[in-house]
């Protein structure tokens, strides 16, 4: 039996009904979930899921120190919701709670553009969406608990993983699936491209409305799903302007202009075009408001410190996405500096990988600074300096930076490259 929507309350006698559990002495009701057990306060469900590192289990009793209402967990202690596999458990709640809400749940999967692509389509439909890149099982289940009824939702399914993608989409049970991209991605996790392939396009199999990139529709054959594209598909941007401060285009006769730089928004913005048409909602209203579209940060976000011009693109990188920023920054004219990290997740293609990288940025620019593992032997590839930290790239740069010039920054999120950003010396200006 699933709840009411308005209750925005969880059960320890129902989530055993759900999971086959036993609850134990000590439990309460919860008005909150988290997987982390130091986000646990009063009154909050912690799920003790296993972790890279060590088991959630470990911190049940700590969880119930903190004030939590209950812990589904594989252990027996006061307080649990005793369960075989609290990571099985979380996605059953989680599709229970899906379950009750009526609206339209959009999902986004691919490669890269992910969070963009999310961005776009729940700013340009008005509809909620996770913050963030809550792209997770806990945080899917976390965000349709707390999910008010609405016309429709949307949310992002990131997968590192064989099999992930089966299972955030029986939690999220979509009605209306958008795939950005195909490319290489977490193969440390996945494998190989066909592993990725097979894995991301599972989401167009189990949704009736189907939506995907001309890119990605080049891998896949499958009857009635609709693309978009700049210039190709069912959907098409044309007369795509990419300038520092914006982004325009026209799609059927309306000109859509945005306040970020790249291929990665316009896309994400076409995706967004492309739903409203399949939705039968009216464009002038999309394009409004994706004229005011707001990016979390690292995503083509443009900086300034003193005069010198920032792209922050670095909360996350892979090879279609690197591809996607080089594409932007041969636009653009004047002096560029590249500053580019590690692509993480690729497994024993690394090396392949960002020496492929290293070539394509030569052809943008010859000023070009590597950091992390592979940085000696992309300089030594193409051109351009290696260095080991972020600190002595600050320290290089600064001393050959001119006015005007563009720094772009790229890299997996766990490089942290935007600390480059808090040492640069001069006041962050955001968009300026």
């Amino acid at each position: 039996m699933v709840q009411p929507n308005d209750l925005k309350e969880l059960r320890p006698e129902w989530v055993a009904r759900l999971t086959g559990g036993r609850v134990h002495p000590g439990t309460g009701v919860a008005h909150d979930l988290h997987w982390d057990s130091r986000q646990v306060g009063p009154g909050t469900a912690f799920f003790a899921l296993p972790g890279m590192q060590t088991h959630g289990r470990e911190f049940g009793l700590q969880a119930m120190q903190a004030g939590a209402a209950f812990v589904v967990t594989d252990l027996a202690h006061p307080g649990a919701v005793q369960v075989t596999k609290p990571e099985r458990a979380l996605l059953a709640v989680g599709r229970a709670l899906r379950d009750r809400f009526s609206g339209t749940v959009l999902a986004v999967g691919g490669s890269s553009g992910k969070t963009t692509t999310k961005a776009c389509l729940a700013q340009g439909l008005a509809w909620p969406a996770p913050e963030g890149n809550l792209n997770n099982a806990p945080g899917l289940a976390r965000f349709f608990f707390h999910l008010e009824q609405a016309e429709g939702c949307v949310v992002e399914l990131g997968i590192d993983r064989l099999l992930e993608m089966a299972e955030l989409a029986y939690m999220a049970r979509p009605d209306f699936a958008v795939l950005t991209s195909l490319g290489v991605e977490h193969l440390e996790g996945l494998g190989s491209l066909e592993n990725v392939v097979r894995e991301e396009s599972w989401l167009l199999h189990v949704s009736p409305i189907r939506l995907a990139s001309s890119q990605a529709a080049e891998f896949l054959n499958l009857p009635h799903l609709k693309t978009y594209g700049i210039g190709a598909g069912d959907f098409r941007g044309e007369g795509l302007e990419m300038g520092l401060e914006s982004t325009r285009f026209r799609f059927e006769g309306h000109t859509v202009t945005l306040p970020y730089p790249g291929v990665g928004p316009a896309m994400g913005a076409l995706a967004a075009l492309a739903a409203a048409r399949m939705l039968e909602k009216p464009l002038p209203e999309v394009i409004e408001r994706l004229s005011a579209l707001k990016l979390p940060p690292g995503r083509m976000q443009r900086l300034r410190l003193g005069a010198v011009n920032f792209i922050h693109d670095a909360y996350n990188a892979n090879p279609l996405s690197f591809r996607a920023g080089m594409a932007f920054l041969q636009t653009l004219p004047g002096r560029k500096w590249l500053v580019l990290g590690r692509m993480a997740e690729l497994g024993e293609e690394a090396l392949k990988h960002h020496l492929e990288a290293a070539r394509l940025a030569a052809q943008v620019s010859p000023n070009l600074v590597f950091i992390g593992p592979f940085a000696q032997q992309q300089a030594a590839e193409a051109g351009g300096i290696a260095l080991e930290t972020i600190e002595e790239a600050v320290q290089f740069l600064t001393r050959r930076v001119q006015p005007g010039d563009l720094v772009y920054l790229k890299a997996s999120r766990s490089v942290g490259l935007e600390r480059l950003l808090e040492l640069w010396p001069g006041e962050v200006r955001e968009g300026a």
